[in-house]
């Protein structure tokens, strides 16, 4: 697959503008086909695991939700209550500068990094109502404070000590991943590169949407990385997870707790024993919502693929080729979030499996 472009392949058109300018339409190129549309959760009562990671059971609490939701929320964290707080708002207050502030900042699909609002190149593509921005800040050499936003004054040092936080978190949980597939807790992180890791942020914003019913915030998508560490909007919700393939299930957010999914990497490196799931994001016309998607990602150039010390304990075959972390996020960089099709769903899930 080609690298991305360097330009977009349409005008961009900022999507908060246009709900600012109070069309009671959307445009057609936002809107959905219709068995794509959202729907409301037919399982109000249900909601994603929540684990209290000061909790005695808490190993067994995330092993049983990494296998069977690949989705939880993590209580007790760690991470300061007043830091989550912070970081939110100073990225609202971002997205509420005037717009040639943050057009300063304007990205291109080469690296994404800055204000964007569309993933993928392809001409004539139905969009999300969404904008964003992207920034680095794992491997170092790659985080470039220029790239993030000066306004307001407090960010840079907001999301350094934040994203320093949660660096800090995501290494404990790869610690538990590692011992709950029966490994050495360091097996999982040496394999994303030990400390030489990757680490991006991206900053979702979903405007007030007048047609919410034909739309979404974000198509369906597994996360490419290693895992997830979602901040979300504790006012709103929005967030599906796809349940067994089938349902779509409304996450509740606890208060100050973290969203972790798996991603990928993960399951490609767990051979499939670990989910990463499908999820999108909804809309609405009363209000707008914000959302911090933390990646904790492998070093790009690494080769990944199934531990082979679980393929001899289970005498399986591995069910995903080598690949770099690099070469596999070039398909969603390309083709946007198209699902689990990155993934090549169609190689994973044979029948040995089942005795894993």
């Amino acid at each position: 697959m080609k690298s991305p472009r360097d330009n977009w392949p349409e005008p961009i058109v900022r999507v908060q503008s246009l709900s600012d300018s109070g069309i009671s339409t959307i445009p057609t190129k936002y809107v959905k086909p219709l068995n794509e549309r959202p729907s409301l959760s037919k399982f109000s009562d249900v909601n994603i695991p929540t684990i209290d990671l000061e909790g005695s059971s808490n190993c067994e609490e995330i092993s049983e939700a990494c296998r069977d939701w690949g989705f939880f929320q993590v209580v007790n964290h760690g991470v300061p209550r007043e830091l989550m707080d912070e970081a939110r708002q100073v990225w609202r207050e971002f997205f509420h500068q005037p717009m040639d502030v943050k057009q300063s900042y304007g990205n291109t699909p080469k690296t994404y990094e800055g204000y964007g609002s569309r993933l993928g190149v392809e001409k004539g593509a139905i969009l999300d109502w969404s904008d964003y921005y992207f920034l680095h800040y794992l491997p170092g050499y790659l985080k470039d404070h220029n790239k993030w936003p000066a306004l307001p004054l407090s960010l840079r040092k907001v999301m350094e000590e934040y994203s320093k936080q949660v660096v800090n978190f995501g290494g404990r949980l790869m610690k538990i991943f590692s011992k709950n597939l029966g490994l050495k807790e360091d097996v999982l992180q040496n394999a994303f590169g030990g400390e030489d890791i990757g680490a991006c942020l991206r900053v979702n914003f979903y405007p007030k949407c007048p047609q919410p019913d034909l739309t979404l915030g974000l198509s369906p998508h597994s996360d490419p990385g290693g895992m997830t560490i979602l901040l979300p909007d504790h006012h709103v919700a929005g967030l599906q997870v796809r349940r067994n393939n089938a349902h779509w299930i409304t996450v509740k957010p606890a208060s100050h707790a973290f969203i972790v999914n798996i991603g990928d990497q993960i399951q490609i490196l767990s051979n499939a024993i670990y989910k990463s799931v499908e999820h999108r994001v909804m809309v609405n016309s009363a209000e707008e919502r914000i959302s911090l998607a933390f990646f904790y990602n492998p070093k790009s150039d690494l080769m990944i693929e199934p531990v082979k010390e679980l393929l001899t304990t289970h005498n399986v075959s591995p069910l995903y080729p080598p690949r770099t972390f690099d070469h596999y996020r070039l398909y969603i960089r390309t083709k946007g979030p198209q699902g689990k099709s990155q993934l090549g769903e169609s190689n994973k899930l044979n029948p040995q499996h089942d005795k894993m």
